[in-house]
């Protein structure tokens, strides 16, 4: 963005004189913008058209093939027609916009997000929220310096089950967690070998690519693909494992960056232009001595319980907490070897399910049917309320959770085991690393020094 669009925001949207003035009350209607319509945007045109007092105003994605379909859609659900747009930098520039949310690939989450910090508009941002920790620290800069929500989409968060299993862990009334672990086997398919074709009629490539590096047209690196390449991507631990990661750290009550971290793993089975590794495991580190673990495969593996792709596991004092078959804590008691020969455990001391039930911890909406639509409407309710602290999942929640992410990749990338200073978020003494932590940016698609 240049200087001259970013006075352009500021000017627009009162930024000058007080944040104040581009609010809305608890009254009006929300005018938000859905970035990215053609994955996860989906559920974002879905369960935000449904929320009372929400517009979607417009559409933008670089993909403009996508408008009709998803215009008829809409007006067909709610009797209005938004506008559409290929490039964000010109629907941040309507001052009827009051929030956008962002589902385009990792690579652009934070540009975007700071951009409209910047415009005055407040951000649901799809996890993983960036592509980089340093990117992850610039948008938390830049929510609190314009004062703007902005919401993560790790949207466990908002699952009254999950909240009340956490209540119940970081409660200690089950013992101190001292172990915790995740496990996804979650397949995907091979993206082939790179065929280069001419652009689509439609399709905003260079726009697409942003501040990656640029390259020809592939249909491998596009709709969903982009998963699977370093330019574009953050590995499946910051696709799907972020989600896991950041229970598992809000469960162990780490509100803060874990000192060492290994990971490894690679791509095995498929013959294909694939970079990022299809296998990764990590280990994480804290300076209490907690760990954390993740064992990711997009290979083909057995499910847990029937058909669940994942488990999720918080060891305790008393036993663990785990989400197979809904979370439910189990005892475990070593029977002394003085008692028996063998060393088993008792797993009789009963189980603890954990049911949906209501909070009080801020404004609530009725979301809209019985759908996993909470998260949407937790955004919406702290925009009402003008109330940081009603987001079930702020940007400096998002941002340790994602940095996880990035800290496993960068062990990955390195090939060894390495020291994090949670304080500086660097690695001391580590320049190989320490280069992992930002990425060179193509102009004009660039990160602000300064937010």
């Amino acid at each position: 963005m240049s200087e001259t669009t970013r006075r352009n925001f500021l000017a627009s949207t009162a930024l000058g004189a007080g944040i104040a003035a581009a609010q809305s009350s608890p009254n009006d209607v929300i005018n938000i913008a859905i970035v990215g319509i053609h994955g996860r945007g989906q559920a974002h045109i879905d369960n935000f058209g449904k929320i009372p007092g929400v517009r979607i105003a417009y559409l933008c994605d670089i993909d403009e093939r996508l408008f009709a379909e998803n215009v008829a859609k809409i007006e067909s659900r709610h009797g209005y027609r938004p506008k559409t747009h290929f490039d964000l930098r010109k629907v941040l520039e309507d001052p009827e916009v009051d929030a956008i949310t962002v589902a385009t690939p990792d690579h652009w989450h934070a540009i975007h997000t700071i951009w409209a910090c910047q415009a005055g508009k407040d951000v649901y941002c799809e996890k993983p929220c960036s592509y980089t920790i340093v990117e992850g620290r610039r948008m938390v800069d830049a929510a609190r310096k314009y004062d703007r929500l902005v919401q993560v989409g790790l949207n466990r968060r908002s699952s009254p089950m999950t909240r009340a299993a956490m209540e119940f862990v970081r409660s200690g009334e089950f013992g101190n967690v001292y172990r915790t672990k995740t496990a996804i086997y979650k397949g995907r398919a091979s993206v082939g070998r790179e065929r280069e074709t001419s652009i689509p009629r439609g399709v905003h490539w260079d726009l697409f690519l942003g501040p990656a590096k640029y390259r020809a047209f592939s249909p491998s690196r596009f709709h969903y693909g982009w998963h699977f390449f370093w330019d574009t991507s953050t590995t499946d631990i910051g696709n799907t494992g972020v989600h896991s990661l950041d229970v598992l750290r809000w469960g162990a009550k780490q509100d803060v960056h874990p000192v060492k971290i290994h990971s490894f793993g690679g791509v095995y089975v498929w013959d294909s232009d694939q970079e990022t590794p299809n296998v990764q495991n990590a280990g994480f580190e804290y300076a209490d001595g907690t760990i954390m673990e993740v064992e990711l495969t997009n290979l083909y593996s057995p499910p847990f319980d029937g058909d669940r792709s994942s488990v999720d596991v918080l060891y305790t004092s008393e036993g663990y907490v785990s989400s197979s078959g809904g979370w439910k804590a189990t005892s475990g008691k070593f029977i002394p070897r003085d008692k028996t020969s063998d060393v088993g455990v008792d797993e009789t001391a009963g189980n603890a399910s954990f049911p949906k039930r209501e909070y009080s911890d801020g404004p609530k909406i009725v979301a809209p049917d019985a759908d996993r639509s909470e998260h949407f409407v937790n955004f919406i309710e702290a925009l009402r309320s003008r109330n940081r602290a009603h987001l079930n999942c702020e940007i400096e929640d998002g941002h340790l959770s994602t940095a996880l992410a990035h800290l496993a990749n960068i062990s990955y990338r390195t090939g060894r085991k390495l020291t994090f200073d949670p304080v500086t978020e660097t690695f001391p003494g580590d320049d190989e690393a320490n280069s992992f932590l930002t990425r060179e940016y193509r102009a004009p698609y660039t990160l602000p020094d300064l937010v």
